[in-house]
């Protein structure tokens, strides 16, 4: 099968925590090949692990991805035709297929207790071993394992893994990969309390739901040749397996995990998208950037949409190099599609930032800042700090700010006291009435261009670097403009 025919791919993850940005390009690339292929994605929640299941997990993923823009074509919330898409709903179709490797003579049931699963765990660590199973019931007769678990002994049902010879497993990104059969265990299929576990599970899962290829982390790689085992134990096609990059912790230097969350967060930064999200990030650039963590189209193409990313992704260009995240590159790429928004699009964006500032921001004037700032940002979530000042009532002052650099306070008045009388003598302040008049003023006085409008600027807004400062003053209106002015005249007289 080449990646122009429609594939199936599913994303399957387990309802154990946060969305991570693993998880999200893991999502992304079963997403661009379905689109691209004109096949089907399908989301499955992976949720047997009871002890480890988080409540709300499953929300949090389910409107992480749509936050993205990725949808998929079956999954628990909208159906499909080989549901039900969460595992915890499909407990007898495992056992069935238990019961049939079983019966071929692939599995059998184990009885071995905890305690003497532990002692033997202790004795082959004593003897520098690996811990493995000793196959202790790998041979009883069936007819008497039966028997035992007809009578209500507690048992596990395990994979009779081939001792002899090697596994050959096909990696799209690896190649071929040989294991020695010595090396692997017989693997539980079936807990005590006679739930499947992923080995499992997810084998029949992807069987019979038609599942193409699985794209899914490289953590998976050891486990890989007893998954490859159980398709053809079934006597089943395999997929095409794709095992991903790693990523790597921003130093370069070991493998990213949840762990180092708490240490990012310190820097601004997450690797989980519901925090992304609140960071100001837009998701075409988390897109973009996740997706060239692993795959590329040319040494130098950087800049995709979602559209971008559907029309040039090739599956043979995953790259299994393990990738450092650089929240640099993410900033860059998010800067990007900032300013490539529609400003309408990206006023609506910013609202939302400055409501849970706590500022009384309306869309009408956010839409008039947007021009102002697009070029500004590279977080959405900057937009309070750089632009916060339209909506503040009043304005603090600080003396080291408003004082112009090189002057006095007594200077400084009586420069902003000039400037005011400017404005005073306009129609209406905007740059075609504002500018010219305040420029040739700073030509007459002797002072410097930026020591006037630097008072100027820090009287009307409160900061030293501010948008532009004649289209903010039109924005911000005549009457505000000149009430601010006052005030800082007002602490000026103060100082002098």
């Amino acid at each position: 099968m080449t990646t122009m025919e429609p594939v199936r791919v599913r994303f399957a993850p387990s309802p154990t925590g946060r969305v991570h940005l693993g998880s999200a390009r893991t999502a992304l690339y079963d997403y661009l090949i379905a689109r691209k292929t004109g096949g089907q994605f399908i989301l499955r929640i992976e949720d047997t692990d009871r002890k480890r299941f988080v409540e709300g997990a499953e929300d949090e993923l389910i409107q992480g991805l749509k936050w993205l823009g990725i949808q998929w074509d079956e999954g628990p919330d909208v159906g499909g035709p080989y549901g039900p898409y969460r595992q915890s709903e499909r407990k007898e179709i495992y056992l069935e297929h238990a019961e049939k490797l079983i019966e071929s003579g692939k599995a059998y049931y184990c009885f071995c207790s905890p305690t003497r699963l532990s002692e033997i765990r202790e004795q082959q660590q004593l003897n520098k071993e690996n811990p493995h199973y000793d196959g202790f019931c790998r041979d009883l007769p069936l007819a008497e394992a039966k028997a035992r678990v007809a009578n209500g002994e507690s048992h596990v049902i395990r994979f009779k893994t081939p001792h002899d010879g090697a596994t050959v497993v096909h990696d799209l990104l690896r190649g071929e990969i040989s294991i020695d059969n010595k090396q692997l265990d017989d693997s539980i299929l079936v807990k005590s309390d006679g739930w499947a576990l992923y080995h499992l599970a997810a084998m029949v899962d992807d069987h019979l739901m038609k599942i193409t290829h699985v794209i899914r982390g490289s953590e998976w790689l050891p486990t890989f040749p007893i998954h490859s085992m159980l398709y053809r134990a079934f006597g089943w096609q395999e997929p095409i397996w794709v095992h991903l990059s790693v990523f790597l912790k921003p130093s370069g230097k070991g493998k990213m995990s949840k762990r180092e969350a708490a240490e990012l967060n310190l820097t601004g930064h997450s690797i989980f998208l519901k925090d992304m999200e609140e960071l100001g990030y837009l998701p075409d650039g988390i897109n973009n950037w996740i997706a060239l963590m692993g795959w590329s189209l040319d040494d130098h193409t950087e800049y995709f949409s979602m559209q971008d990313l559907i029309q040039a992704f090739d599956i043979n260009r995953l790259n299994p190099s393990p990738a450092a995240i650089n929240f640099s590159k993410l900033d860059h790429f998010n800067g990007l599609h900032i300013r490539n928004l529609p400003l309408d699009e990206l006023a609506e964006r910013l609202l939302p930032y400055f409501k849970s500032a706590g500022l009384n921001a309306d869309l009408e004037t956010i839409k008039k800042i947007a021009p102002i700032i697009q070029e500004r940002l590279v977080t959405l979530d900057e937009c309070v700090e750089k632009a916060g000042f339209f909506f503040h009532a009043d304005i603090q002052y600080e003396s080291d700010q408003l004082v112009g650099k090189g002057l006095t306070a007594e200077q400084s008045l009586a420069i902003l006291t000039d400037c005011e009388t400017i404005l005073n003598g306009l129609e209406n302040i905007s740059p075609l009435t504002a500018e010219d008049p305040l420029r040739e003023y700073v030509e007459g006085s002797g002072y410097k261009p930026g020591q006037v409008f630097g008072i100027l600027r820090v009287a009307v807004t409160g900061q030293v670097v501010s948008p532009p400062l004649f289209e903010s003053m039109e924005i911000i209106g005549r009457k505000l403009v000149m009430e601010r002015i006052e005030a800082a005249k007002k602490f000026l007289q103060e100082l002098v």
